[in-house]
């Protein structure tokens, strides 16, 4: 039962039915309304059924009972014909012949409701009774507009007409309305949801030692996705973040059922065949990370050419390295097979030997770069006096499958590698690598993304952001000092 905290609760004899709040209301001692009822009715409750007292002559009421309860009602002088109750929407204004007693209609779309009048109807009055929130029917009754014109205006639609326009976000101002952001993009059919789709190595149990959880480390590609949700957060976007095997190209079905649940998609190296992506993309807006763009879809990748070449002309004509070899990325990698072109043209061009195949292949991972080491030595081959990794982790297990051996890094061996991730400045020797803007990248997907999802076709078809040489240890040059200059003096 529902009851005031100012009023006693109501007592009256035990009868069947529904009780009149009159009789209840001249039955309590005190109660406001006692004399002859005057009251108007208010929310209806139930009191529990006890048993009356021997000699009590009256029981508390066990049926239904109507309590006075002003907390739950608008002030009277708004002119409503009946409350608000918590959670209900406010009812119709036009005059009509139904009682109080029944249920308040809903206010329909398109019509146009009275503006606030009377004394006492301002803000702090509304905001005062009311216990929720207010709603846009709210925002409707004060500006003296319809729903569908609020609505126009919130949404930026169809371009209501400026005194419209003014009443409504002055109404929005008074009341303190927040529209509702999931309703907003129900009503333009915005999901504000990006699919994110990446690639990794089906799980086995390949590597053993230090490297036994190195095939699930996705390094560069947590930091990209950071990027993607930094980006996404600003815009009011989420993530669903899915996964694919490598070598499963046939992923139509997968990614059709994650397009339907998002508003575009973000596919990480080589996620579809370039047939399959440009069939998928004419049905929702696609960003490719590290792959080629297509007439329907956006890449964005780092310039692999640019930092490749860098890269090795520092140790062709710079340290005057004369025997390379190149750790490979996956074998389908667009970013790895233009780092493999690039330093295979720059060798060629000085007349320095590449070695390259099937069995300097890393896929990107330490494990790899590691096995790459372990085969060699198990095979009696002669070590490349540099040795070029794809990325960064396959340079982390290439050096330590190196000390294992005994081969100084970078006294018998160079070895470099690609992205600078964060860990490549604190190994020892510090990583020679290449740095793209990798959290960069994702953020800046997400942002062409965004633009193709809510203007269309994008300014540009291939984003390629910039790359830099970082020069340190392993590559043969000084060591940078291990403390400031102002401790070792």
């Amino acid at each position: 039962m529902v009851v005031s905290p100012a009023f006693p609760v109501c007592y009256a004899p035990a009868t069947r039915g529904t009780l009149n709040p009159a009789q209840c209301f001249a039955n309590v001692s005190g109660f406001p309304g006692a004399a002859g009822g005057s009251e108007p009715a208010g929310r209806a409750g139930a009191v529990r059924r006890r048993a009356t007292r021997p000699g009590a002559g009256q029981g508390l009421c066990y049926v239904p009972v109507t309590v006075w309860d002003p907390a739950l009602e608008r002030p009277p002088a708004l002119g409503l014909r009946s409350w608000k109750p918590l959670g209900k929407r406010l009812p119709s204004l036009r005059a009509d012949k139904r009682s109080s007693s029944q249920a308040p209609a809903d206010c329909p779309l398109g019509k146009r409701l009275p503006a606030v009048s009377g004394e006492g109807n301002t803000v702090a009055d509304i905001s005062e009774m009311a216990h929720t929130p207010p709603t846009i029917y709210d925002v409707a009754r004060m500006a003296g507009v319809s729903i569908a014109s609020v609505s126009r205006v919130l949404n930026g639609r169809r371009n209501p007409r400026e005194e419209t326009r003014e009443r409504v976000l002055q109404a929005v101002a008074e009341l303190g309305f927040v529209p509702d952001g999931a309703a907003r993009a129900l009503s333009g059919r915005v999901k504000e949801v990006v699919g994110v789709v990446i690639r990794r190595v089906r799980w086995v149990q390949s590597s053993e030692g230090e490297f036994a959880e190195q095939d699930e480390s996705l390094i560069f590609t947590d930091v990209i996705n950071r990027g993607i949700e930094l980006a996404a957060q600003q815009q009011g976007f989420n993530l669903l973040l899915s996964s694919v095997d490598v070598d499963d190209h046939d992923l139509s079905g997968r990614l059709l059922a994650l397009a339907r649940k998002s508003d575009g998609l973000i596919l990480h190296d080589r996620v579809l065949e370039l047939a399959e992506l440009e069939e998928f993309s004419r049905r929702v807006p696609v960003v490719t990370l590290a792959n080629v763009a297509t007439p329907t879809t956006v890449n964005v990748h780092s310039d692999n050419h640019s930092g490749m070449r860098d890269l090795a002309r520092h140790l062709l004509a710079d340290h005057g390295y004369r025997t390379l070899a190149y750790v490979a990325g996956l074998g389908d990698s667009p970013d790895s097979v233009a780092r493999g072109e690039t330093i295979a043209a720059e060798a060629s061009a000085v007349g320095a030997t590449l070695l390259t195949g099937p069995q300097w292949q890393g896929n990107y991972y330490a494990s790899g770069g590691a096995r790459v080491i372990e085969r060699l030595m198990a095979s009696g081959g002669a070590l490349p006096r540099a040795i070029a990794c794809a990325n960064d982790q396959t340079a982390l297990g290439v050096m330590y499958a190196l000390a294992q051996h005994g081969v100084d890094v970078p006294g018998d061996v160079a070895v470099t590698g690609f992205d600078d991730i964060p860990m490549a400045r604190h190994l020892r020797p510090q990583l020679t690598t290449v740095r793209q803007p990798i959290q960069e990248i994702g953020a800046t997907a997400f942002d062409v993304l965004h633009s193709m999802i809510s203007d269309g076709a994008p300014a540009e078809r291939d984003v390629m952001l910039p790359t830099r040489l970082i020069v340190r240890a392993s590559c043969g040059c000084p060591s940078p000092p291990t403390s400031p200059p102002w401790r070792a003096a």
